[in-house]
């Protein structure tokens, strides 16, 4: 090759290197919504929620924008919220719980919505069966009576002689109203009496509790709502004034003062929120994807506080928990 020759073809080859770096274009950015009834959570409690979707490709920052909103326990601003989600053009909407996806579902038809442990989306309305949800609306089940079955049960063995069971109640959440009669008749099974005590407002939780032992209470289960998370350290501070063991769906209520938690696992929810998010940022519709239940469940139990309220905890229960906390 000659001098001019090779002139040329250098030329030629840096421009089509050139060009080439000019067409690359960066990955587009995709937009989600979150939309929660709880108060905003830290950096560092956020970051587990996304780090599954994280591996799967999908990078705040990135490739993915996420638009969160949180009611802070005011559930009358979820729709106005929702709505404002739906004017920004995002490709999904994950609802945290029943009351935030029924209020994503009330303001589009068309918005896929992916519900994070909604406790019965087929009676609450949000989808029109578990196998083949339908509409724009799909996710995750806790399965909620079965599992409120499991923890009288679990009461039963950690308190032989308890015979009334305590149990906060937050009525703006419909599946409280939907499962009554089941759980009813999960206390009747177990020939234990149950003592509902509803209540809206934090300010109003520890004369609920208060309530509960009035009324013969022995015993006090709190079920995952917001309003209880954000306040759990005001219902064990009441309810340790009068020794009454707590039951809980979530291990991370263990440090502050629960006695033991029976839920599914955070760890395999979180995988299966972003399996979701993943599959319908890359076309499938929501309604053909069934919504998934739990497979694994974690039994933990506190020991401290065990031994502070008194309590034997038996020795086939120690050996099937997943964790025990001294």
């Amino acid at each position: 090759m000659d001098r001019r020759s090779f002139i040329a073809a250098t030329v030629g080859g840096l421009s089509t290197t050139v060009l080439s770096a000019e067409t690359q274009q960066p990955a587009p950015m995709r937009r989600i919504g979150f939309l929660s009834p709880a108060i905003p959570p830290s950096p560092a409690e956020d970051a587990p929620l996304w780090e599954p979707l994280r591996k799967l490709g999908w990078v705040e920052g990135q490739n993915l924008v996420i638009e969160r909103r949180y009611a802070s326990g005011r559930i009358e601003l979820l729709q106005p919220m929702a709505e404002e989600l739906v004017r920004l053009k995002v490709e999904l909407i994950v609802g945290n719980g029943t009351v935030a996806s029924l209020a994503a579902k009330g303001v589009s038809a068309t918005v896929p919505i992916v519900v994070n442990r909604s406790g019965d989306p087929v009676r609450t309305g949000l989808v029109a069966n578990l196998a083949r949800p339908g509409g724009n609306v799909t996710g995750t089940s806790t399965i909620a009576p079965e599992l409120d079955a499991k923890r009288l049960e679990l009461l039963r063995q950690l308190l032989p002689g308890a015979m009334r069971i305590g149990e906060l109640v937050y009525p703006p959440n419909p599946v409280s109203r939907v499962e009554r009669a089941d759980k009813e008749q999960a206390y009747r099974s177990l020939r234990l009496q149950p003592v509902f005590v509803e209540t809206v407002q934090a300010d109003n939780l520890e004369s609920a509790v208060v309530e509960v032992v009035q009324r013969g209470g022995q015993a006090l289960i709190v079920g995952a709502e917001p309003l209880f998370a954000e306040n759990f350290s005001t219902i064990v501070r009441v309810a340790q004034r009068f020794s009454l063991p707590i039951v809980v769906e979530s291990k991370y209520w263990l440090d502050t003062g629960g006695l033991v938690s029976y839920g599914p696992s955070d760890v395999e929810f979180t995988r299966k929120l972003a399996v979701f998010v993943d599959k319908i940022l890359k076309g499938a519709r929501p309604g053909d994807l069934p919504i998934e239940q739990p497979t694994k469940f974690d039994l933990v139990i506190n020991l401290k506080v065990a031994k502070a309220l008194g309590i034997a905890i038996p020795q086939s229960l120690l050996l099937r928990a997943d964790e025990v906390i001294q």
